[in-house]
């Protein structure tokens, strides 16, 4: 009599043992694998290229932003890009609002102007430099200026997601300088 009640009680135990034992359940991959984080992301390197252009394109995983520049050296590194409460005009310190729930900052080190002060590349508008809409991701790239050799936009995006920010080298004596760019992640 006693065996028959003691049989249930080590069984209901042993199945409680097994389940705490059990191998933790692996966590899910990252969105296509992406791991870059949304904190922010700086390179200063010397460099005399000038912003040349601004354009942007889908992908599966992300949104792009590029930066495309010219000048003398076929490398660039100067940049600076991080999610801020809101974007800053060069110089006057003006508001830059952009529509989307998270404000990102690129800060280019190379001016949208030559030597001789004469544009480099000028917005076809201040407010929409580039056309996003139906993008996943981005919501609208307007423009903060180039002041004392720096340029920044204001890159509105729908959430504060990941972010990457890497440079692609330009081809010497070609004409194709360098391009920064800026891959923001559909989700985490």
């Amino acid at each position: 009599m006693i065996r028959s009640i003691h049989r249930p009680l080590v069984a209901l135990l042993t199945s409680a043992v097994a389940v705490v034992m059990a191998p933790a359940p692996a966590h899910a991959a990252p969105y296509c694998g992406i791991t870059w984080g949304s904190t922010a992301k700086t390179a200063t390197t010397g460099d005399r290229e000038m912003v040349h252009d601004v354009r942007a394109g889908r992908h599966q995983c992300f949104d792009r932003l590029v930066i495309d520049l010219n000048g003398q050296d076929t490398r660039f590194g100067s940049y600076d890009v991080s999610y801020v409460a809101g974007v800053r005009e060069d110089g006057s310190g003006r508001s830059v609002p952009v529509r989307g729930a998270a404000d990102l900052q690129v800060v280019i080190g190379a001016p949208a102007y030559d030597e001789h002060g004469d544009a480099t590349y000028a917005p076809p508008s201040r407010t929409e430099v580039v056309d996003v809409s139906g993008y996943t991701t981005f919501r609208q790239v307007a423009w903060a200026g180039s002041f004392e050799g720096r340029t920044t936009l204001a890159l509105g995006v729908r959430a504060r997601l990941p972010f990457r920010v890497f440079v692609l080298p330009g081809v010497a004596a070609s004409g194709e300088g360098p391009r920064m760019v800026v891959d923001v992640a559909h989700r985490w």
